[in-house]
């Protein structure tokens, strides 16, 4: 009796959050071990189509990395990555689109439906609707100048298509490939796709899942909560380095332009997006504007 206690007393603390999130957008980047795990892959479907049935509207931006990587060493290919973006020539592109928009968007389509939920597949270049412009130089740890090749940042979210999915009652699942304006497609991070969703839609949360308890301060210590300005403090000063670079810098550019607060929180851990959205503690680090 005292479990199924505990089990109302948990509903009656996500109750204020789910009453105050009804009909507001989260944007979810959708990455790291929770993709590949089975228990997390199991987890997060349950925990997205739970958000949706409870009146929230999640968008998934996904990533692949593990993926892509496998598929490309069997090819005997070799990616390399600066600041935790791969470095893509015109044969990586190929699959990179193959994995990102096909076998990996589509696992994740598929598990949501079986959990009950009605997701929806689709990458940048359906209706177009990520338009992108090709990165035409990087700068490598040693200093040199290299051509990332078909790398591509965001320069414009048509939000029409998420938005005909969400009010339709369905769940857009996004695979982060961008369009040029020739029609190319574009590898571009998905940290950053999701923060250029997100603002786009003017969403009320960003959630990062990564690998990681959360972002660190000076002390080397896990924050539960950072604003903005503490964020590019570190940046600049190399505590935040390498792979964190564009997933913290996704959350400033979201905060910048009006998403209330982004979330970096551990996808290694199950429920971890329902424990950081509908308890009092949370889990993660929640950057903040002020």
């Amino acid at each position: 009796m005292q479990d199924l206690i505990h089990k109302a007393s948990i509903l009656h603390e996500a109750l204020p959050y789910i009453r105050r999130f009804h009909g507001r957008t989260f944007v979810i980047k959708y990455g790291g071990h929770a993709m590949t795990e089975p228990s997390l892959r199991d987890s997060f479907a349950r925990d997205v189509t739970l958000m949706k049935l409870v009146g929230l509207q999640p968008i998934v931006v996904h990533g692949g990395g593990p993926q892509i990587d496998e598929m490309l060493g069997s090819l005997g290919v070799v990616s390399e990555r600066i600041d935790g973006l791969r470095v893509t020539d015109e044969r990586t592109m190929d699959v990179v689109e193959m994995v990102l928009g096909g076998r990996v968007n589509q696992e994740i389509v598929t598990l949501i439906n079986n959990h009950g939920g009605r997701a929806v597949g689709l990458s940048g270049k359906d209706d177009a609707f990520l338009r992108g412009e090709r990165v035409t130089e990087m700068r490598t740890k040693s200093g040199k100048v290299v051509d990332p090749g078909r790398v591509g940042r965001i320069v414009e979210v048509k939000t029409r298509i998420l938005e005909h999915l969400v009010a339709g009652g369905f769940i857009p699942v996004v695979a982060p490939v961008a369009v040029d304006a020739e029609g190319r497609s574009l590898n571009v991070n998905a940290d950053t796709v999701a923060g250029a969703i997100a603002a786009a839609t003017k969403a009320e949360k960003l959630v990062l899942m990564t690998d990681i308890a959360g972002v660190k301060d000076e002390s080397g210590n896990v924050a539960s909560s950072m604003s903005a300005d503490h964020v590019r403090s570190l940046i600049d000063t190399g505590v935040i380095s390498g792979g964190m670079i564009p997933k913290v810098q996704c959350a400033l550019d979201a905060i910048a332009v009006g998403v209330k607060k982004c979330h970096v929180i551990d996808g290694r851990m199950q429920h971890a997006a329902l424990l950081e959205l509908f308890t009092d503690r949370g889990i993660g680090t929640e950057i903040t504007a002020g």
